[in-house]
């Protein structure tokens, strides 16, 4: 008996590494000391010396269910672009820039090929940020996982001069709501998804003229990094009073996260267009309108709050980042929500 017996490839282990440096080398940045394989990931720190206070921000997230549909298509490619998304939108809303990325695939069986697609799209999302990848796990579990099935989450660190910070202190009555379109359902509500379309490949395969590709292809669109967008509106000059992630929760949830007391956000519904998926999720699945605003973005990923005065440079900085901005509110003094209208 021997730990490949047991179901613990140790080589599959090293082939997957192999072929991960490729795509690893190309997220790193001039401040990654040592080389891929270490035991921890080094960092140097000497660039942020320049700022008053320099703050650490974090955050942490995984794919959730959504990786379901990776498995039935066996597409594996973006769902990594995901995990970095979900980790570096949390870092980017509260003004912080992400210098490094770590990833943690669990899986029953490592299938190297496979791994080394899945960090393929952890990099892509890496250098869509900006940060670096500078260390992982890939832990093979046999009878804890299903041979083709693993889990993916990962964890970044970004800093931010204390204050640059957006944390709402600065948000006043009269301030005007900048959304950034989303690329569809993103990497939340998946849970509801799969209990209203049929998770089989002919229903995944299946074409939608609404949706002008394959209900799996519009499913597994990976989340939008908003990074560059965000550092782009900076760099413009414009001060941003407030941001909001839109992720599991919806608006109900995230939005008020943005928000300090005595101000509401008041938010058009008809400012800005509803991607076709989330018509025909709710239409197939019978779904009232505020479950849908309660549960995903519908269209916006990313809500931030500008001085009226700076409304027209936002916009423009947004789009020279590539992202497509509408103004979709205004912050009104009241109790603190949103109210959806």
């Amino acid at each position: 008996m021997d730990y490949k017996n047991a179901g613990v490839d140790i080589e599959a282990g090293y082939r997957a590494v192999e072929l991960m440096k490729e795509h690893i080398g190309k997220t790193l940045r001039p401040e990654v000391l040592g080389s891929i394989g270490g035991f921890s990931g080094a960092f140097s720190l000497n660039k942020i010396r320049e700022m008053e206070e320099p703050t650490l921000v974090s955050g942490t997230d995984g794919v959730g269910t959504k990786l379901k549909l990776a498995f039935l298509l066996d597409r594996h490619d973006t769902v990594g672009i995901d995990c970095v998304a979900m980790c570096v939108n949390d870092i980017a809303c509260a003004g912080g820039e992400p210098l490094f990325f770590l990833d943690y695939i669990a899986c029953g069986k490592n299938y190297p090929e496979k791994i080394a697609e899945i960090v393929k799209g952890v990099c892509e999302g890496c250098i869509a940020s900006g940060a670096a990848l500078i260390g992982g796990e890939t832990a093979e579990m046999p009878g804890f996982y299903p041979e083709d099935e693993y889990d993916l989450a990962g964890f970044a660190v970004g800093v931010v001069d204390r204050k640059d910070m957006i944390d709402g202190k600065d948000l006043e009555p009269g301030d005007v709501l900048i959304g950034m379109a989303s690329s569809g359902i993103h990497s939340n509500g998946f849970s509801l998804v799969r209990k209203v379309f049929p998770m089989t490949k002919d229903a995944l395969h299946t074409w939608y003229e609404e949706l002008d590709s394959t209900l799996g292809d519009a499913l597994l669109v990976p989340t939008k990094i908003y990074v560059k967008a965000l550092r782009s509106v900076r760099e413009a000059g414009v001060r941003i009073h407030a941001c909001s992630h839109i992720t599991g929760g919806g608006f109900y949830e995230n939005v008020p996260r943005m928000l300090k007391e005595g101000t509401r956000a008041v938010i058009r519904k008809d400012s800005y267009p509803v991607p076709p998926i989330f018509r025909l999720l709710a239409k197939q699945g019978n779904i009232e309108e505020k479950m849908m605003y309660n549960t995903y973005n519908m269209g916006l990923g990313m809500i931030l709050a500008v001085r009226e005065q700076d409304v027209e440079k936002t916009m423009e900085a947004i789009r020279l980042a590539g992202e497509v901005p509408y103004v979709a509110g205004r912050i009104e003094a009241g109790d603190k929500g949103v109210e959806l209208c």
